[in-house]
């Protein structure tokens, strides 16, 4: 099986972390519906070619059933399971797919030597702060790593950055819908203003049972929402509870809208999923049920209507409908007007976009549209309006780097010139990214005409040569020709090409470092 680019890329870039970086415990992070169990099987493929045992673990049975079938299919490679009454002890398959559940136990884990498994594969690696993960992995400590998550929150990267030292690769959701192999977003909010201010907390979350007590009276009223949006088009809605999914299934039919329910208990599960792939029902209503393990590519709406603050979650609901199917034009995701007090609830702009001032303009720009928006365009319009808002609040700041005569470029001013808010507001996860910069970095940044030593750690160190290793691969121009062409009054030069900023310099310079004569900077445009 002939991968894509870019997760040739990532193949690549987890087995050089473990290789040639040192780093035992490495993450990967791809957005749901770009084939993450692919990668991990063609990776998991090179270690047994090396002779090693390999460890799959993960915390849902579909899980581990998904994985075991994606090895057999892409790489031949079969495997033996460990959960339950099973185990994979005396068996000749290099690779085991494993229950976390099962896995944890002392008596279960006593029976493995410490070095059974050279390679451990994390399913949903999100999970892995958890004391079931942490008891095994501590008893396989000499393994190397692998987690494999969807676009994780800050908060999550933070905590994940306790169990795991690197983040090897991350392919962005808006690289996948750019590069052709996800659909695009239109994310709709539908003014109704639902109260979940007295839902309390529970895990980390809001608890699942008062969500389902405060959603209950606006139910009638979404249905008939759902009724002018949903008609034409097929429907995954997730809620909290099985008795508020069974409610609102039961609504939607009385509207006239073809409706099922699937959850845990369900006999016919399968009959139902797929009725509704087929098109028998336009709309599939579940409790939770179906976050992980199930797709359907043809969905081209997603209600959520379990309110939450896990970004991994909420990117895992809604890539239920990312997939592309033929005749699908993009992805319908419905938000509503959520009325809590907590900021850090996800709504459409969470999927894209990390920073929470990006995300709270981008909710907003949303919120006020009478119509579906497309989320990335939202991105671009939110980023903008904070790049002008940060420049003038850093007006006489860059103002004055940019007069100063020195032969580095200041960071923040580059920073704000590329419009690169991901750099401005970058904080380090993992230990190396915290410790100060290398010696190497240092210089590499110097050569490509950045300050180091205005780069307070590893991390941004790196991330901001890949930035401008990047930059350098596009053509475009580099923070000198940024600097001098800005000291001159010309704007946005960090989106010009290399070659119009350096024709530009030498007109200049050939006019005695005089802007030459019918140019005006400040709105001048390379043609």
């Amino acid at each position: 099986m002939e991968l894509r680019p870019y997760q040739e890329e990532a193949r690549k870039a987890v087995e050089a972390e473990w290789s040639e970086k040192g780093q035992k415990r490495t993450l990967l992070v791809l957005p749901t519906g770009t084939g993450k169990t692919i990668v991990f099987a063609k990776i998991i493929e090179d270690q047994v070619k090396k002779g090693e045992r390999v460890l799959v673990l993960a915390h849902r049975n579909e899980l581990l059933e998904q994985a075991s079938d994606k090895l057999l299919k892409a790489t031949k490679i079969p495997t033996a399971l460990e959960r339950a009454e099973h185990t994979s002890l005396g068996s000749f398959a290099p690779v085991t797919v494993g229950s976390v559940q099962t896995l944890q136990r002392e008596k279960r884990l006593a029976k493995f030597h410490p070095g059974y498994f050279n390679t451990i594969v994390i399913d949903e690696a999100h999970h892995a702060i958890s004391d079931g993960y942490q008891r095994v992995l501590d008893h396989f400590n000499q393994a190397k790593v692998l987690g494999v998550t969807a676009t994780p929150d800050r908060g999550d990267t933070q905590n994940l950055g306790k169990v795991f030292d690197s983040l090897a690769y991350e392919y962005q959701l808006t690289d996948a819908i750019k590069d052709g192999y996800l659909s695009s977003i239109k994310a709709m909010t539908i003014p109704l203003n639902i109260d979940i201010n007295g839902v309390k907390q529970s895990a980390g979350d809001f608890a699942v049972g008062q969500l389902g007590d405060a959603l209950d009276p606006y139910l009638e009223q979404i249905a008939d929402e759902m009724v002018k949006q949903c008609q034409n088009r097929k429907t995954v809605v997730f809620l909290p509870l099985i008795k508020t999914s069974r409610k609102f299934t039961r609504l939607l039919n009385e509207r006239g809208l073809t409706a099922a329910e699937v959850n845990g208990q369900s006999d016919n599960r399968e009959q139902i999923l797929a009725e509704f792939e087929d098109g028998k029902y336009q709309v599939l209503c579940n409790s939770m049920l179906l976050t992980e393990g199930w797709d359907c590519p043809s969905v081209d709406c997603v209600v959520v209507l379990r309110p939450t603050k896990v970004r991994a979650l909420y990117a895992q609901m809604v890539g239920r409908g990312t997939r592309l199917a033929p005749g699908k034009k993009e992805l319908l995701l419905l938000d509503f007007l959520w009325n809590t007090e907590r900021h850090d609830l996800c709504h459409p702009a969470s999927l894209i976009a990390k920073d929470q001032e990006v995300i709270d303009k981008m909710t907003e720009k949303i919120t006020e549209a009478s119509e579906a928006v497309d989320i990335q365009e939202a991105e671009q319009e939110a980023k903008q309006d904070i790049v002008k808002q940060r420049e003038e609040a850093l007006a006489e700041q860059l103002k004055a780097l940019r007069r100063r005569k020195r032969k580095l470029v200041d960071p923040l001013q580059f920073e704000m010139s590329i419009n690169a808010l991901d750099l401005q507001d970058y904080q380090p996860s993992f230990g190396w990214e915290m410790t100060p910069p290398s010696e190497k970095q240092m210089k590499a940044l110097d050569k490509f005409g950045i300050d180091s030593q205005e780069i307070g750690n590893a991390g941004l160190a790196s991330k901001m040569l890949g930035r401008l290793i990047k930059r350098k691969e596009m053509g475009l121009a580099t923070p000198k020709q940024i600097r001098l062409l800005e000291q001159r009054g010309f704007q946005k030069v960090g989106l010009w090409k290399f070659e119009e900023a350096s024709n530009m310099i030498s007109r200049i310079a050939a006019n005695h470092w005089q802007i030459p004569h019918g140019i005006i900077p400040r709105t001048y445009q390379p043609a």
